[in-house]
């Protein structure tokens, strides 16, 4: 059996995933977790252990009222653990304790941080444990010095730490109690968390290549992709909840420059971080389906982030283009996309339409007309997508509801497509040719 599944890094990487939730949920439904000394219940734990793990940021019970210290540090690093990946931060604890990491653990690495080769692949584990450390650090030194004045000194680094981990590694976890509403029009807490939650949805080998091109010319296909949708997504985000929010009740009383920071934010922190600025309650039905766009999308591969990726996205958008313009190969950037690539793409994207359909219509029947079905689909994206952001109605969902919100943020974390291949174990097999059969499409 052990044997066996050495051989399945996939399904490892989803069962080290469950064990991490397992463990969290067990420590968060202790009493000393507990501002009132009182369990949780074991249901809204794993709830809560799931969604910091999976770093998504959806709450049953408000982060800065229902835990103590000791339920905040386990939160947060289940965030850490989460965001740089469980087998990244077993690696570490080996290095850290001098032990040998094997050809198994490499492969299961490997798979994790979806790199191309087992080689060098301690290397890429040692620069992802120092780059995300670098920017959380970085992220709590600035946000320091807008929390210090506020909370004081001890209270105001222990924020300040606690955000920049959740904003880096886009789980949307906050302290304050309301998010980052009382701090809508400061430049410095929108633009630092905003940078974070880029960085940390970008993806680390992105940065890599970064780091050793410097030029976009010269970066690899991979990277300009998901600079590019990145970029597109960001602008065409803040424009749309601008001109749709500019004059509503979610931004009223804001100044210019308090809605122009709430649009880039909101257009930032709804691909996958789940914080906001804004009351999003009081928002649009329009920005609400925008949101929902954004939030399938999520971030990139190797990164933070959930969602489909932004390279699915933009592998199946060139696609289109290139289909419309009738060339036979998707081509992006004077490159051509293998038939594998678009194959996936659409896997992926058909898998996890199919997911978030069928749970909004459970989550619709078992909830017998409680809740709009707008909010409800809002709510699922938001699982699936690991964002966090909120309607308001998690906490007030039955228990099947709950479940299934659970199982959407485990499956938007491993991804579902890895679960697929991981339990069906699949392998290489001989393939037929059949003659090819014409059928009418459209």
């Amino acid at each position: 059996m052990i044997r066996k599944l050495k051989k399945n890094p996939p399904l490892i990487v989803c069962l080290s995933f469950f064990a991490l939730i397992f463990l969290g949920a067990c420590l968060l439904d202790l009493p000393i977790a507990s501002m009132n000394g009182e369990r949780i219940g074991f249901l809204d734990a794993f709830f809560t252990s799931t969604s910091a793990s999976c770093v998504t940021g959806l709450i049953v019970a408000n982060t800065a009222s229902q835990w103590t210290a000791f339920g905040k540090v386990v939160i947060i690093l289940l965030i850490q653990i989460g965001g740089l990946g469980t087998m990244v931060f077993l690696s570490l604890v080996a290095m850290v304790f001098n032990k040998r990491i094997g050809i198994t653990e490499r492969r299961i690495i490997r798979e994790q941080t979806n790199a191309d080769t087992s080689k060098g692949i301690i290397r890429l584990v040692i620069y992802i444990i120092k780059f995300s450390l670098s920017v959380e650090l970085i992220g709590a030194i600035l946000l320091a010095t807008k929390f210090i004045p506020d909370f004081g000194i001890e209270k105001g680094i222990l924020f300040s730490i606690f955000h920049s981990i959740s904003a880096f590694c886009n789980a949307g976890f906050d302290i304050t109690g309301n998010s980052l509403v009382d701090y809508v029009s400061d430049f410095t807490v929108n633009i630092v968390i905003s940078l974070l939650i880029i960085f940390g949805g970008l993806g680390f080998t992105v940065f890599i290549d970064i780091f050793r091109k410097k030029n976009f010319k010269n970066l690899n296909l991979h990277s300009k992709i998901v600079i590019s949708v990145t970029a597109i997504l960001l602008l065409v985000g803040a424009i749309a909840f601008f001109l749709i929010e500019g004059n509503s009740a979610a931004m009223e009383g804001l100044t210019l420059k308090g809605k122009i920071l709430s649009s880039f934010f909101m257009s930032v922190t709804a691909r996958t971080a789940g914080f906001n600025s804004i009351d999003i309650s009081k928002m649009q039905e329009s920005s609400l389906i925008v949101t929902i766009m954004l939030m399938f999308i999520g971030a990139s591969p190797a990164s933070t982030g959930g969602g489909i990726k932004t390279t699915t996205f933009g592998v199946l958008l060139f696609s289109t283009i290139s289909f419309l313009r009738g060339n036979k190969e998707t081509e992006i950037f004077h490159k051509t996309i293998s038939h594998e690539s678009l194959i996936k793409s659409l896997c992926i994207f058909t898998l996890s339409s199919t997911l978030v359909i069928f749970s909004s219509l459970l989550i619709t029947i078992d909830e017998q007309g409680k809740f709009l079905y707008l909010d409800i689909l809002y709510e699922i994206v938001s699982a699936f997508g690991t964002v966090g952001i909120s309607r308001g109605i998690t906490a007030n969902l039955s228990s099947l509801s709950k479940i299934i919100l659970i199982i959407l943020m485990y499956l938007g974390r491993v991804g579902a497509a890895t679960l697929g291949i991981g339990i069906l174990n699949r392998k290489t097999k001989k393939h037929t040719k059949y003659s090819e059969g014409k059928i009418i499409v459209g």
